[in-house]
């Protein structure tokens, strides 16, 4: 079973140019409550970041502009993928060790998160991640 769980955002637009909406709720692309939104740019080329997991919290991430390499890890298995479409989102569920790599020099990534900012939330050292999930 792949850590992959992609979210299709409609690309809508006419003519004048594309647009994309994020919208949550019942049979809408985001599963859950924005409460929030930050995004990452002019990262230091040769540079990477993540290095964590969430205890709670869930994210959706786009790459709004360029492209980044995204690892996942759930403990047991790690795969990695490219994010490359302002129209598609990958879903981090809770408790999935997170690395982003290689972004480009253009790259905005725009995540999408279900809880406010807490560092208790988080698990910074990856045995330690390792050996939480696996209890």
């Amino acid at each position: 079973m792949s850590l992959f769980k992609w979210v299709e955002f409609p690309s809508l637009g006419d003519e004048r140019g594309s647009m994309v909406a994020v919208e949550m709720g019942q049979n809408k692309a985001v599963p859950f409550d924005i409460k929030r939104v930050y995004y990452i740019y002019n990262t230091e080329q040769g540079g990477s970041r993540g290095y964590h997991a969430h205890k709670q919290l869930k994210q959706i991430a786009i790459c709004v502009a360029g492209k980044c390499r995204m690892v996942l890890d759930d403990g047991t298995s790690r795969e990695e993928t490219w994010l490359d479409s302002p129209t598609k989102g990958l879903l981090i569920e809770n408790m999935v060790w997170r690395e982003m790599h290689d972004f480009s020099e253009d790259c905005v990534l725009l995540v999408l998160a279900s809880e406010h900012y807490d560092e208790a939330d988080y698990i910074r050292d990856h045995e330690d991640f390792r050996q939480q999930v696996n209890q």
